[in-house]
C-alpha cells in the first residue's frame, strides 16, 4: 500500500512541473559552459590568427621601408660622382669649399655621412670635420669601389659594436680614375621606429649574422645566441604559465621572459632576412574580456528566465485578453473591408459597361475619320476633273471633255477600292500582295495629284532608276502613302517663298523612297505617327495620313521614318524589301 501512495504522489502533474523548473535550470548551465568553451577555443584562435597576421603586415611594412631607404640612398654616388664642383675639387686638389658642398646634399639627402677620398684614400672632404686627413687606403669599399665600375655597397661592423652600411663609388674625369665618393645609410633611424613598437625585430645578413636589432645586445651575434640572451622562464614558470591560461597559446619562443610569436621574411637585397618577435599579451586579455561579457550574459538570461516563470501565469492572462480583443477588432476590419470591396465592385461593373461603350464609339469615330479621309482625296480631283469637263464643253471640245470623265470613272473606282480596302484592314493581310514595281507607282501619284500640283507654283525634281524598283505588295495602298505624303509636302511648303519638293527613289539592299521639302520641318518627331496628331489648322486634316501610311509601310514589310533637315525643312523615307528573284519565280 505504501509503495503505491509513493508512486502516486511522484506521478501528480504537480510533482513534474516542480521538476520541469529544475531540469531547465541544469540544462541552461550546460549549455553556458558548453558555449563559454567552445567560445574560449574559438576566440583564441582567431584573435591568434589576427596576431599572427598583424605580426607579418608590420614586417612587410619593415622591409618596405628598408628596401625603400636601401634604394634611395643607392642612386647617390652614382649621382654625386657626377657631380663637377667635386670633380674639379679632385682635378685642382682644392677641397675648401667641398665640405661644405657635401654638408648641403646630407640634410637633403637623409645619410648618415658623405665622404670624398681621393686617389690615394685620404679623405679630403667629409660632413663629419673630425674625419678630415684619415686613410683608407686599405678599406674594403674604398679599394672595391676603384676596382668597380659600379656603386658598391660595403657592411662595416664598427668597435662599438654597431654596423656601418656604405655605398661608394669612384669618381672618373677624363677617363682617369680621381678619387671615390662614400654615402652612409642611415639605418639607425629605422631601428628607433622598431624600437617604439610592441614588436622585437632583428635583420640579419645573408650568414645569419644579426645586423640590425631593436635589442643593442643581439647585433654580432646569430638569431640562437641573442635569443639564449634574453632571460627566459624555467620549465616550471612555463608550465604554471600554461595552466594558467584556457589554452595554450603556440609558443614559437621567449624574449624578456614572455611567449611571442616568430615571423620571418626574405629581404630582397644581398640575402639579408627580417624577422619580428609579436608578444601574445593582448590575446590573452581580449578573450577573458568576451568570456566575461558571455558570462554576464548568462546570467541575466538566468535571472530573466525566473522571472519569466514567476509572472508566467498573469502573462497568459493579459495575453489571452490581447489575443481576443484583436480577434474582435480583426473581425470588425474584415467585415468593413468585405462591404468596401462589393462597393468597389459594382463601382467597377459600372466603369466596365461604361469604358466599353466609349470604346465602341472612339471605334465608330476612327473609322469614320479614316474613310473622310481616304475619299478625300479622289472628291477633290473629281470635282476639280468635273470642273474642267463642264469648261471643255461649254467650248465645243467634247473629246477632251470625255477624257475628264473617263478619269472620273477611274477615281470613281478607286474609291470603291479603298472603301474595300477599309473593310480589309482588320486582317491586314499579305492575301493581295504582288509584284509591282515603285517607280511606276509614284508616277501614278504624281499623275493624281496633277489637279493640286497645278493649282499651285511648286519646283518638283523627281530621281528616278532607270531600272524598275520591284517590291512584293499591294499597288493601291502603296500609291495612296506616296499620295499622303506628296499632300503632307504641299501643304508644308505653303508659306514658303521658293516652294521645292524632291522625290528621290534609289535601289540597293533595300527600295527607298524619300520625299524632302523645304519647309519648316517638323516640331514633335516622337508624336508624328500616333492617331489624331496633326499641325494642321482645324477643318485641312484629322491626323490619320500618317498613321495609316505607317500601317500600310509596315504590312508591306518596310518601314516608313521622318527627320528635319538642317538647312531647313523635312525628309520622310520609305524603306521597302527588295523583291528577290526567288519569290518573282514563284509569283
Amino acid at each position: 500500500m505504501s509503495t503505491e501512495l509513493t508512486a502516486n504522489k511522484t506521478g501528480t502533474p504537480s510533482a513534474r512541473r516542480r521538476w520541469v523548473p529544475r531540469i531547465a535550470v541544469t540544462v541552461f548551465c550546460l549549455v553556458a559552459l558548453a558555449v563559454v568553451y567552445w567560445t574560449n577555443l574559438l576566440l583564441t584562435e582567431r584573435f591568434t590568427e589576427s596576431t599572427r597576421n598583424r605580426a607579418e603586415v608590420r614586417l612587410t611594412l619593415y622591409a618596405g621601408n628598408l628596401i625603400s631607404e636601401l634604394q634611395r640612398n643607392s642612386i647617390v654616388p652614382q649621382l654625386l660622382a657626377r657631380d663637377p664642383e667635386l670633380i674639379g675639387a679632385l682635378n685642382s686638389v682644392d677641397y675648401s669649399r667641398s665640405t661644405l658642398r657635401l654638408l648641403s646634399f646630407v640634410d637633403e639627402i637623409g645619410a648618415a655621412s658623405i665622404m670624398l677620398y681621393d686617389r690615394d684614400g685620404r679623405i679630403v672632404a667629409a660632413t663629419d670635420r673630425n674625419r678630415l686627413g684619415e686613410m683608407h687606403q686599405d678599406a674594403a669599399y674604398f679599394s672595391d669601389a676603384l676596382a668597380a665600375n659600379a656603386t658598391i655597397f660595403t657592411t662595416i661592423r664598427r668597435e662599438s659594436g654597431g654596423y656601418a652600411y656604405v655605398y661608394s663609388r669612384r669618381i672618373d674625369a677624363s677617363g682617369t680614375t680621381v678619387g671615390v665618393i662614400s654615402v652612409e645609410v642611415d639605418l639607425a633611424k629605422l631601428e628607433r621606429s622598431w624600437a617604439g613598437t610592441t614588436d622585437a625585430v632583428l635583420v640579419t645578413n645573408a650568414e645569419g649574422e644579426i645586423i640590425l636589432a631593436t635589442e643593442p645586445r643581439w647585433r654580432g651575434q646569430d638569431e640562437a645566441t641573442a635569443l639564449a640572451v634574453q632571460s627566459a622562464p624555467s620549465a616550471i614558470e612555463r608550465a604554471i604559465r600554461a595552466t594558467q591560461d584556457w589554452s595554450a597559446l603556440p609558443v614559437d619562443a621567449y624574449v624578456r621572459g614572455e611567449a611571442v610569436l616568430r615571423r620571418e621574411l626574405r629581404v630582397p637585397f644581398q640575402g639579408w632576412t627580417i624577422v619580428s618577435f609579436t608578444a601574445y599579451s593582448s590575446v590573452r586579455e581580449r578573450v577573458n574580456g568576451v568570456l566575461a561579457l558571455e558570462i554576464m550574459g548568462f546570467a541575466i538570461l538566468l535571472t530573466f528566465g525566473v522571472w519569466l516563470s514567476s509572472r508566467r501565469t498573469a502573462s497568459r492572462l493579459v495575453f489571452f485578453q490581447r489575443e481576443s480583443a484583436e480577434l474582435r477588432a480583426l473581425n470588425l476590419r474584415l467585415q468593413r473591408e468585405i462591404a468596401e470591396r462589393e462597393k468597389v465592385e459594382k463601382t467597377l461593373q459600372v466603369a466596365e459597361q461604361t469604358l466599353a461603350q466609349s470604346s465602341k464609339l472612339a471605334a465608330l469615330g476612327e473609322m469614320s475619320a479614316a474613310v473622310s479621309h481616304e475619299l478625300n482625296q479622289p472628291l477633290a480631283a473629281m470635282k476639280t476633273y468635273l470642273a474642267g469637263a463642264r469648261l471643255l464643253l461649254t467650248r465645243k471640245r467634247p473629246d477632251e471633255a470625255l477624257s475628264s470623265f473617263q478619269r472620273i470613272d477611274d477615281l470613281i473606282d478607286r474609291m470603291g477600292a479603298i472603301t474595300r480596302q477599309l473593310k480589309s484592314y482588320a486582317r491586314k493581310g499579305a492575301d493581295a500582295f504582288e509584284p509591282l514595281d515603285t517607280k511606276a507607282c509614284v508616277s501614278s501619284a504624281l499623275a493624281m495629284m496633277e489637279p493640286q500640283l497645278k493649282s499651285r507654283t511648286v519646283n518638283i525634281t523627281r530621281t528616278l532608276p532607270s531600272e524598275p524598283a520591284m517590291i512584293l505588295g499591294d499597288r493601291l495602298r502603296l500609291e495612296q502613302v506616296i499620295i499622303n505624303l506628296l499632300r503632307n509636302a504641299l501643304d508644308a511648303t505653303k508659306g514658303v517663298r521658293d516652294p521645292k519638293i524632291d522625290i528621290i527613289l534609289a535601289v540597293g539592299e533595300t527600295v527607298k523612297l524619300a520625299v524632302r521639302d523645304n519647309g519648316p520641318g517638323i516640331e514633335d518627331l516622337d508624336a508624328l505617327f500616333e492617331p489624331f496628331y496633326t499641325t494642321k489648322q482645324p477643318g485641312d486634316g484629322v491626323g490619320l495620313g500618317l498613321a495609316i501610311s505607317s500601317g500600310i509601310v509596315n504590312d508591306l514589310g518596310g518601314r516608313l521614318t521622318a527627320r528635319n533637315v538642317p538647312t531647313g525643312g523635312a525628309v520622310f523615307e520609305v524603306q521597302l524589301p527588295v523583291l528577290q528573284e526567288k519569290v518573282e519565280a514563284a509569283e
